[in-house]
């Protein structure tokens, strides 16, 4: 059963803009430690985050409250796998938003996807129930 499904599309080059004027300041307010890692590990370049970026915003949308609702943009984060594939968490006020619309006798299960061709970063994620 699908619960939410949201994407977004993220300009790599804002990004950008953005890391250049505000720096370490946005990056430590919308990032968590382990996407930092992560960024640094590749180069810290724009696409990493703008991918990261896009993910947290197409979750939101997934948990049908998009981030005006009391998200916080450190809530949401992407890991990977050994093999590289993307791996969505979600804690705080997202994991609870995440528990109220999750049905009694299922557990949710997030799918997220990212790709980005500069200057664009996407991201797809796909919130579904099953049972347990």
């Amino acid at each position: 059963m699908i619960l939410g499904i949201g994407s977004d599309l993220a300009n790599i080059e804002r990004i950008e803009g953005t890391l250049a004027r505000f720096g370490d300041r946005f990056r430590h307010r919308v990032f968590t430690e382990a996407e930092l890692a992560r960024a640094a590990r590749q180069g810290d370049t724009p696409a990493v985050y703008a991918k990261r970026w896009a993910a947290k915003e197409a979750c939101s949308k997934a948990l049908g409250t998009g981030l005006a609702m009391g998200i916080a943009w450190r809530d949401m984060w992407v890991s990977n796998l050994h093999t590289g594939q993307p791996v969505m968490h979600v804690a705080g006020w997202a994991e609870e938003r995440l528990r109220k619309m999750t049905p009694d006798g299922h557990r949710a299960v997030i799918h997220v996807t990212l790709t980005d061709d500069h200057p664009w970063a996407q991201a797809f994620v796909v919130i579904e129930a099953h049972p347990v």
